[in-house]
């Protein structure tokens, strides 16, 4: 019986040790996807500083993060088990014949333009008068398989669409998704020197096929607002355009008088166009489990998200909100 015991013993470990050598070599071995995960909330006042800055707000507005990293055989499989992960095909995030050190440039400034557009709609909503300096939004790459590349080129300037002026790119995205999957979108860009009108079909998101799309990548040209107070933001190296509206509520709050928060752990996300309209983001599943880990009471969700984002929340009062004036009054009732 004994001897029974330890061939069954050393079978066991045998097939432990074949299955960490599969999971080790799995760690080195890459594929063509990427894994998305919760990552962390960040305090908003630890990362944005105003002059003049109101120091008694008792609340705390809330930056969310996810995690998206290339994925490994290892990870892969972990992510597809795991009910706050997902797993996303590259070429569904990176732009045709783009790297990742280029696409992490790229987030890096969709970033730097969020925290422009945070300055300018705050700094606007509470009495400041401030200007914008752009040269335009230019196409820089297609998604695979995109219509759009039958329609524009490499280098073509976006300077509106649907007859509405844009400067910054982010502008172009919320544009683009104010309307239904199929519908066609009429940009305005400059091609050699002259303007033409041009009509492009929109298409569903690879991974969120309820946001229409027109499968380009854009960047801003060289902009600037010209503000007359210093506004400082430092988010390190947390990259993209979905914390815009959430920089602006942080920045109306230490330049107001007034506690926004009402005394509550608000956090939230959305881009912010200089309209104030919030638009859809990616990955709204995992921040708001970041934000519950957090131990946030509120989340700010764009309305364009609010279906996916019921299916994640437990613990969380979901808020949905098309707009800057949308949150303000929301958060004028909690303070009440």
């Amino acid at each position: 019986m004994k001897e029974v015991v330890l061939l069954k013993l050393k079978r066991l470990g045998k097939a432990f040790l074949v299955v960490l050598i599969i999971v080790v070599l799995g760690l080195f071995i890459r594929i063509d996807y990427y894994v998305v995960s919760p990552s962390r909330a960040v305090e908003l006042s630890e990362l944005i500083m105003v002059e003049g800055a109101d120091p008694d707000d008792e609340g705390t507005f809330y930056l969310v993060t996810v995690s998206q990293q290339n994925a490994s055989l290892t990870s892969a499989a972990v992510a597809f088990l795991h009910p706050h992960m997902e797993l996303r095909a590259a070429d569904s995030v990176l732009p045709a014949e783009m790297d990742e050190k280029e696409y992490r440039e790229l987030l890096a400034e969709y970033m730097t333009e969020s925290q422009h557009m945070a300055k300018v709609v705050a700094l606007s909503e509470v009495g400041y008068d401030v200007t914008i300096i752009s040269d335009g939004v230019e196409v820089i790459g297609f998604l695979e398989d995109t219509e759009a590349a039958d329609y524009l080129r490499e280098g073509d300037i976006i300077r509106a669409v649907d007859g509405k002026e844009v400067h910054l790119a982010s502008e172009v995205t919320i544009l683009v998704q104010d309307r239904s999957v199929g519908d066609d979108v009429t940009l305005t860009i400059e091609r050699d020197n002259r303007d033409v009108n041009i009509t492009v079909p929109t298409g569903p998101g690879a991974d969120e096929p309820e946001i229409p799309r027109i499968g380009i990548y854009i960047k801003s040209l060289p902009w600037e607002p010209v503000i007359p107070l210093d506004v400082n933001i430092d988010t390190g190296s947390i990259g993209g355009p979905s914390a815009g509206l959430m920089f602006v509520l942080e920045i109306m709050n230490q330049l107001l008088p007034q506690d926004l928060t009402g005394g509550k752990k608000i956090a939230g996300t959305g881009t912010i166009d200089l309209d104030g309209k919030v638009g859809r983001i990616g990955g709204v599943k995992q921040k708001i489990i970041a934000a519950e880990k957090a131990g946030a009471e509120y989340f700010f969700v764009p309305e364009g998200n609010m279906e996916e984002a019921l299916t994640a929340a437990r613990d969380i009062n979901l808020v949905p909100v098309s707009s800057l004036q949308d949150a303000l009054s929301v958060l004028a009732e909690l303070s009440e």
